[in-house]
């Protein structure tokens, strides 16, 4: 078992979010590794030390980040020290990595960057791929024939993460037997995770008893981990006899599975079908864009975007009819539609997505309560516009507006011959 310790005063003040245990949960969890508790302790030499003696007494091995940086701050790497009854020693190697990383950015080595190449006696070093400061593997005997490895590394994730992938859980998996694990996720968008469970109750009541299914929703998508033990052969083949089974029952939800997401996968459809695709945006105020533009290479597809959140530029540059505006307001089907055909027109692209709505908190009626929301999408035969009630929520309503509009987009496009 496994237990992950951060350290970080700004984890305990929410000024940081801990995303590096989720994170590292994951890869354990995907490597067979199980976690048995995470722990989060402030920049304190007792808090430190205390958080190490309890965990010894509970788990094999113990995974730390935080606290080895230059900074007067950073004292993990000293407790450390302590708690082994060691003390610092100069490592060369380690200063010969600082260095040449320094020189590649023209920096010179400072002493506070020269003490990150001191390293506690007995331990071994683990390099670090994208940064300056080493990890450090500790083994300790806790009883005849039992010992607890103890892992420190950097609290900067891309740092901590380029640790564990190429170094920390291949050594682990060295040393201890997992049993094999598989994990598969199925992406679902555009039915709610308790109208989602009703739906396939059936199908999850019968599943082997070695699979378990898992419900991770998030806004404007729900996921469904499916996770198998046991022989390998036999849990890649229940799972995918899984998989298939529930792609029969909701075809019409699933949009991709582990990895994958809305706006990549579009990029793949219009890619496949030489397609282009432009976005008139309202109340996802370029999120849409954002999203779109965010996945490499998608200048070979998306012609840009109108960002026209103001009924001034509804009209000057989309030229929205104003009798539309005043009659059924810039959220509604016509105007939505009017926006889409516009942009069509204006950026000669196949497709257009198009978004009106009101986000919140205010800007609301009793006809039009927060979260209404008009989607329409242009393509190369038609369009089509749809109405949602999403929510309350400003942040919420954006992005599963966003969502719920690739994924309208998705299914346009697989539809069109």
């Amino acid at each position: 078992m496994v237990e992950i310790i951060n350290i970080g005063d700004e984890l305990l003040i929410g000024q940081v979010v801990n995303t590096n245990a989720s994170w590292m949960a994951e890869q354990l969890s995907l490597s067979g590794f199980r976690v048995h508790q995470v722990t989060i302790v402030s920049d304190s030499r007792e808090h430190i030390l205390q958080a190490f003696t309890e965990a010894e007494k509970r788990v094999e091995i113990v995974l730390i980040s935080g606290g080895i940086g230059p900074t007067k701050d950073d004292i993990t790497k000293i407790t450390l020290c302590e708690f082994f009854n060691t003390r610092l020693v100069f490592n060369q190697d380690a200063f010969d990595a600082v260095e040449k990383m320094f020189a590649r950015r023209g920096y010179p080595v400072t002493e506070l960057n020269r003490q990150q190449a001191e390293l506690p006696a007995g331990c071994t070093g683990i390099p670090n791929p994208v940064g300056t400061a080493r990890g450090m593997w500790f083994e300790k005997d806790r009883a005849p024939g039992e010992k607890t490895i103890f892992v420190s590394m950097p609290g900067v994730p891309f740092e901590m993460k380029a640790m564990m992938t190429d170094y920390v859980i291949p050594w682990l998996k060295k040393i201890f037997h997992t049993p094999f694990i598989l994990h598969r996720t199925i992406l679902t968008q555009g039915i709610g995770e308790s109208f989602l469970a009703a739906r396939i109750a059936d199908w999850e009541n019968g599943l082997p008893g070695n699979l378990k299914l898992a419900y991770l929703p998030q806004p404007g998508i729900v996921r469904l981990r499916l996770s198998g033990t046991g022989n390998e052969d036999q849990v890649r083949l229940q799972t995918g006899e899984a998989v298939a089974k529930l792609e029969q029952l909701i075809p019409d939800y699933i949009f991709g599975y582990d990895e994958d997401t809305l706006e990549e996968i579009v990029g793949k459809l219009l890619l496949q079908r030489n397609a282009t695709l432009a976005t008139a945006e309202s109340c996802t105020g370029g999120y849409l864009a954002h999203l779109i533009t965010g996945v490499p290479g998608s200048s070979a597809y998306f012609k840009g975007s109108v960002v026209a959140y103001a009924n001034s530029i509804k009209e000057s540059i989309l030229g929205i009819d104003p009798e539309n505006l005043k009659n059924f307001g810039a959220v509604s089907e016509q105007v939505v539609t009017q926006m889409a055909l516009s942009a069509k027109n204006r950026f000669k692209a196949d497709y257009v997505i198009a978004t009106s709505g009101i986000a919140g908190p205010g800007g609301d009626t009793p006809e039009k309560p927060v979260g209404t929301t008009w989607i329409a999408i242009a393509t190369p035969e038609k369009v089509f516009a749809s109405h949602y009630l999403l929510g309350d929520s400003r942040d919420r309503n954006i992005r599963r507006t966003a969502l719920q509009a690739l994924n309208l987009l998705r299914k346009a496009i697989r539809q069109d011959k």
